[in-house]
């Protein structure tokens, strides 16, 4: 059977490999080090199909190398042990016998196979390369993480994209011998999502779908195979963050049912139990926030509890929780209140705090002022006096403003009570 488009034509050569150029250019972090042989352990942090494995491999290939490659999803402690005791025999600490063993979808691995390798890594046995698409910091225990530089994979960007179309018409040893008219490539790069493996993929279903001696792709022609072909898009593919999205969004809609749906689909495609409580309890705070402050700790609480349960009975507490945040009050407010504020630190930098917010702890400090005239609020009616917290050249800036919710417009309330016109409460 003919391997696949995107296995076909991945990059043997460092010169060769597509993307991200901030690990990898000219002045790429890891350019260098790959360049001398010399390689800490690391993990690939990166949504699907930005060049993971392949860098791996590059990377083996370039420094010489001895190249394993574990999957999560089908090995166990043995695995790698049997791999350590072969690299144990091979040499020692980044030297060029050094063995690389590259594990795709580490985050996958329980607590008891990360802590199998940690011997090996911090003994240089092994030098570990990790694949992951999940946050390392929740997904990666903390003694292997902190033995390990974390690099992040950013999406294909467009250039990057049509390139690696390029690329495909030129070197595959099946499509160059064939006449490809790419009339128009965006639904082919808008479909891809970023991600090349799957732009690869609908490529060469495009292509295998034409038996004219001509092959015009348009956009329509695209999407309308892509429609009869839907199992492009199953989970076993990378559809993962399409239904996500549609997850969320429905969530955010108020709509349980579609939420309950995408669910299912997540649930039935063997999305990660982890994956899909995280994705809710951010959602509590940025869309429902302090309009129903128990939500979050619904979602908080949602999240350990299937971290415990695990598959078949997480599928009712998730169900629950997604129904709970569907049908809850919405309030982006917190959201919109810390985005504003970074964007006023982004432009203002860093702005001295008033002198009667510093703190005092040596006389010096006192004799200078600091502290002078702060109003502690207890000494006060109701808890409460008049003063600025914010620094001069931003004093009386408005930040947060309450959603419109049965809640937050108690909290607006409050605040006017408080600050009268200050603000525009």
């Amino acid at each position: 059977m003919e391997a696949p488009l995107a296995e076909r034509i991945r990059p043997q050569k460092l010169e060769d490999y597509i993307s991200q150029s901030h690990l990898v250019g000219p002045k790429g972090s890891l350019t260098q080090q790959i360049e001398k042989g010399i390689i800490p352990s690391l993990i690939f942090w990166g949504s699907p199909g930005t060049g993971k494995t392949t860098l791996a491999q590059i990377i083996a290939q370039e420094s010489k190398r001895p190249f394993y490659i574990l999957s999560a999803i089908n090995s166990g402690v043995k695995d790698i042990r049997d791999v350590i005791e072969k690299a144990k025999q091979s040499g020692g600490l980044f030297t060029a016998k050094n063995p690389i063993l590259f594990i795709d979808e580490i985050h996958r691995f329980s607590k008891s196979q990360q802590d199998s390798l940690l011997a090996a890594v911090e003994k240089g046995w092994i030098t570990l390369i990790g694949a992951t698409t999940e946050n390392p910091s929740f997904e990666v225990i903390p003694a292997l993480l902190s033995r390990c530089q974390v690099y992040i994979l950013n999406p294909f960007s467009k250039t990057d994209l049509e390139t690696l179309l390029v690329r495909a018409m030129t070197i595959d040893i099946v499509l160059k011998t064939k006449k490809i008219n790419l009339q128009e490539s965006e639904a082919l790069l808008r479909l891809s999502g970023g991600d090349g493996r799957k732009l690869l993929n609908i490529f060469e279903l495009v292509v295998n779908a034409s038996n004219e001696d001509e092959i015009l792709i348009t956009n329509d022609r695209v999407l309308e195979l892509v429609q009869q072909n839907t199992v492009l898009y199953d989970k076993a593919g990378e559809q993962h963050y399409d239904i996500v999205s549609a997850f969320i969004k429905s969530i955010r809609g108020s709509d349980p049912n579609g939420a309950v749906y995408w669910l299912a689909r997540m649930i039935e495609g063997g999305e990660d139990v982890k994956f899909i409580a995280r994705r809710m309890l951010i959602l509590a705070s940025e869309d429902i926030s302090n309009a129903n402050p128990t939500a979050f700790i619904m979602a908080n609480n949602t999240f350990q509890a299937v971290a415990t349960i695990g598959y078949p009975e997480s599928r009712i507490i998730l169900s629950q929780c997604a129904i709970y945040l569907a049908t809850s009050p919405k309030s982006n407010a917190s959201y919109l209140a810390i985005s504003k504020a970074q964007e006023i630190v982004a432009q203002t930098g860093d702005l001295p705090v008033p002198i009667h917010l510093r703190n005092a702890p040596t006389k010096l400090m006192k004799e200078l002022g600091y502290g002078e005239d702060y109003k502690y609020s207890h000494d006060y009616q109701n808890n409460f006096t008049e003063q600025e917290f914010l620094p001069d050249s931003i004093a009386n800036t408005s930040i947060y403003i309450p959603g419109n919710n049965s809640r937050e417009n108690g909290t607006r309330e409050f605040l006017k009570n408080r600050w009268k016109d200050k603000y525009g409460y």
